[in-house]
């Protein structure tokens, strides 16, 4: 263990202005997924300045991972400190879902004791607290046992393919995380940097996507077109898509509830939500639409397989009397870590010191999405999740300056704690 005066030493490198100029200035460079390279490339340079070994390393030149790694002597336990770059979706995927033009999807700003934008809470704030406790750690002068890895990485944010939205253009996992891990970017123990309001999770949601073909009759003029009582009779693959809507709205209460799955630090609700509905053409509306689909995430804890939910939504479907088709389109596990007890020690210990409380819960949706734990989880490195402030998907577009400076002293002192125990 590092004495308690080498921790303060330490702390004393944790400088909320300098924190607060990192965070804007990773924030202010838009990355949306499959853009990652200029902030990656900040990075870089903002760790090679700092004095850290650094590297890219990518499955696409454009959408290169950040490892910068502070060398212990190699005789404890090394630590990965991870968080990604890649943010919310770019102009053409926000217009049909959001309010496209608003400028913190693509920038951030100070509101006096806040920091405000999507990119920032989501992931760059926690990215920021990641490299600020590395480097007070390496300014201090601390020798530690263990080798502390920060890793910057793209393709967190869930885009998948899909008909034709192909890869690699819409790659996701399978260039973040995964590929640094598989090609050599490994540790003992692993800490994503994430929105967790200062609470702590080992278990995180997996998820499946389903395209659901609504099956119509042939097409129609519109003069020849009737109105049957009961939709699931109309010829028109949009209309018959109401029954099948809400038969889905129906399984989805059943099935989070039938799923839910708890574990020691909290409860893991399994959700599932309609993402996208395509059917028709917009300029040819005077005909009828023979075809309809419907695409569903279903998450998945780590118990249920995908092929399990498949079974249920094709009984689920027959029922409604509409002719469907279903297909799994994407499949990824949920995990639950295994052997994280020394890194849970660790985090509980640290915000102990920092905050003189016990850990708080965390909130069932913060144990119910996915989060790069996973793929840690998942290829035996064991993993938490753990940061400052509530998640954009609920709605959280700020937070706190005083959080991010008491999260970026939280993970130094993590690290010193495992980086400096002996492997024994």
């Amino acid at each position: 263990m590092v004495p308690h005066t080498r921790q303060r030493d330490v702390l004393t490198h944790i400088d909320s202005q300098e924190l607060v100029d990192l965070a804007l200035s990773l924030s202010n460079i838009d990355s949306p997924p499959g853009r990652e390279k200029p902030v990656a490339d900040h990075i870089y340079e903002w760790l090679r300045r700092k004095g850290f070994e650094a590297h890219q390393v990518g499955l696409l030149p454009e959408r290169p991972n950040v490892v910068g790694r502070l060398k212990g002597r190699g005789d404890g336990p090394s630590l990965i400190l991870n968080a990604h770059m890649d943010t919310a979706w770019g102009p053409e995927e926000r217009k049909w879902m959001h309010e496209p033009d608003h400028p913190f999807y693509t920038t951030a700003w100070r509101e006096g004791e806040v920091l405000v934008g999507n990119g920032l809470v989501n992931d760059k704030g926690p990215l920021a607290c990641c490299l600020a406790a590395a480097k007070a750690i390496k300014e201090a002068g601390v020798e530690l046992s263990g080798d502390l890895i920060v890793t910057a990485v793209c393709g967190e944010i869930g885009q998948e393919p899909v008909d034709e939205f192909a890869a690699p253009t819409y790659l996701s996992k399978e260039t973040g995380t995964r590929y640094l891990v598989e090609h050599g970017v490994i540790g003992d123990l692993a800490l994503v940097a994430e929105a967790t309001s200062f609470g702590v999770t080992w278990v995180e949601a997996g998820k499946a996507f389903f395209k659901i073909t609504v099956l119509g009759d042939r097409s129609r003029y519109t003069p020849y077109v009737d109105h049957p009582e009961n939709p699931a009779e109309n010829c028109n693959a949009l209309v018959r898509m109401l029954p099948v809507v809400s038969r889905l709205e129906e399984w989805a209460r059943r099935y989070c509830r039938d799923h839910t799955y708890s574990f020691r630090g909290g409860t893991c609700v399994p959700q599932v939500s309609l993402g996208a509905v395509r059917g028709g053409q917009p300029y040819i509306p005077i005909v009828t639409a023979e075809r309809a689909y419907l695409y569903l995430n279903v998450r998945l804890t780590p118990a249920p397989t995908a092929m399990q939910v498949h079974e249920e939504l094709i009984r689920e479907l027959e029922s409604t009397g509409v002719p469907t088709n279903v297909e799994c389109t994407l499949y990824r596990r949920g995990y639950e870590a295994q052997g994280v007890e020394p890194l849970l020690e660790a985090v509980q210990a640290a915000h102990q010191a920092e905050f003189e409380t016990e850990l708080p819960p965390v909130s069932a949706p913060l144990c119910s999405m996915w989060r790069d734990t996973n793929p840690f989880n998942e290829l035996g490195i064991p993993a938490v999740t753990y940061g400052p402030g509530g998640g954009v998907g609920g709605g959280m577009f700020q937070v706190k300056i005083d959080d991010l400076v008491h999260a970026a002293r939280i993970y130094a002192l993590v690290a010193l704690d495992l980086c400096g125990r002996s492997r024994k």
